[in-house]
């Protein structure tokens, strides 16, 4: 049995298909589904059980003896959530409480950490899980730091020889986007936001750059398609000897207009790109450049190849966005 924590949203969602395509076992979805439209995501897998968060260690409890893996992709993802309290305990007492309980019960533990852990990048997008390197990152919000405060807990309880799940992996994911995103409204990635403005062949409003070292558009992110999110964690539950906090991203930044371009030609349009302001509210803590260092991971093993952006861009556009059925 795998339990998969936020397994309704965007890359868990993902995770189950493609741990169903394997023909794993049970799965079970831990997540909030609400009245929107979030349950579509899992609408096609076969689930064992569907467990509402609040429920989650009673089943597990009742589960111990079967349950192999807990992937844990819940959290509170927006990175505008000022509510610092609810990031807590959604983002780091979780964590912590679901650490323990696969320390204790000997299941493997692989989570969602982020690459907003880096901050504005100053300190580099070194993976480095030791206790000092983690010390010197100062993420830009509480998400972020939510992210961060987990990975420093992980890396004392390592360094102090404490028990831990039988194997254990962080990943920090860097710009994912894909399908099964729909429901993360103005949190969805800008591929899925320009999609419908190519679509109309109407003009897209990207961010202007307020730093004069960037270009109007050329403010640079590692954009990683989630089938190659996919494809590590399923390297990872096939390789159980393998524990660490590693970047998942493709080790190539590339500029938000080369990602609405590629949109623009997936449709078989011109691009048409225009420029607003950078929100006031969220400028200071804007990011201009993310580019993962991939090597720790492939260091571990993993060697097969990342998605090129435009590759990655005409398969969401043309598989699912311009698709009768967006989901996977």
């Amino acid at each position: 049995m795998i339990l998969v924590t936020g397994g309704a949203g965007f890359i868990g969602s993902n995770i189950l298909a493609a741990l169903e395509d394997r023909g794993v076992g049970k799965l079970v979805v831990c997540d909030r589904l609400r009245s929107g439209t979030k349950w579509r995501n899992i609408a096609k897998r076969e689930l064992a059980d569907v467990v509402h968060p609040e429920q989650i260690f009673q089943f597990l409890e009742a589960n111990h003896k079967r349950m192999e893996v807990v992937i844990h992709m819940g959290a509170i993802s927006a990175t505008t959530e000022t509510d610092a309290d609810k990031i807590l305990t959604n983002n780091f007492a979780l964590s912590q409480a679901l650490w323990k309980w696969c320390a204790m019960h000997n299941v493997r533990f692989i989570y969602a950490s982020s690459a907003a852990t880096y901050g504005d990048g100053a300190q580099g997008f070194d993976d480095d899980a030791s206790v000092k390197h983690l010390a010197k990152l100062h993420p830009l919000n509480a998400y972020g730091w939510s992210k961060h405060l987990f990975d420093r807990r992980v890396a004392r309880k390592v360094t102090a020889g404490s028990r831990t799940p039988p194997q254990w992996a962080g990943l920090k994911f860097f710009n994912v986007y894909g399908p099964n995103e729909y429901h993360k409204g103005s949190q969805q990635s800008v591929v899925a936001q320009v999609y419908p403005h190519a679509e109309k062949n109407a003009a897209y409003q990207l961010f202007k750059s307020h730093n004069p070292k960037y270009a109007d558009g050329g403010q640079l992110r590692d954009f990683i398609w989630v089938g190659d999110v996919v494809d590590v964690v399923m390297w990872l539950l096939e390789n159980p000897k393998v524990s660490g906090l590693f970047n998942v991203g493709t080790g190539q930044a590339r500029s938000f207009l080369d990602l609405a371009n590629a949109v623009y030609r997936a449709v078989g349009r011109e691009p048409q790109i225009k420029f607003r302001d950078t929100p006031i509210e969220i400028r200071d803590k804007y990011q201009y450049f993310t580019q993962a260092r991939m090597e720790r991971l492939r260091e571990a093993g993993y060697s097969k190849p990342f998605t090129s952006l435009e590759e990655g861009v005409e398969d969401y556009v043309k598989r699912f966005l311009a698709a009768a059925d967006q989901y996977r």
